[in-house]
């Protein structure tokens, strides 16, 4: 097998809950009204970081698809998957488009640090 190359990218980001990679911008955002087995799912433009399993036609609930798994790069996670191709003309737009879902994705907003800004009273008011 050979070096992986990771792309970091710049902006809001969504990143591979597992291992923190970077997947997917805000701006490549197509919907968040998606569901998959787990429950909520998100449709992008664009992702980065992931690979692509076979092909396999798959039954969803808007029809027949022919989709393929896709796996964060680094760890290996599934993260979602891709549709090649939908057999109904109203479900063309998903065509080339990914699905990652949103238990196995984190917003990239850094909520490791809380500041409290509630008002609080300080020790001269006390007195």
């Amino acid at each position: 097998m050979g070096r992986i190359f990771v792309v970091d990218l710049e902006g809001r980001i969504y990143k591979c809950k597992f291992c923190k990679t970077h997947l997917a911008l805000a701006d490549d955002l197509v919907s968040r009204g998606f569901h998959c087995r787990r429950g909520k799912a998100y449709l992008f433009n664009k992702v980065v970081n992931v690979t692509v399993g076979p092909l396999e036609e798959r039954a969803m609930l808007s029809g027949m698809h022919t989709v393929a798994d896709i796996f964060c790069c680094c760890c290996g996670q599934i993260v979602g998957w891709k549709y090649e191709a939908a057999h109904e003309e109203s479900q063309k737009y998903k065509e080339k488009k990914f699905v990652l879902e949103r238990g196995r994705i984190v917003d990239g907003v850094d909520t490791e640090f809380y500041i409290d800004t509630r008002p609080t009273v300080s020790d001269t008011e006390d007195a």
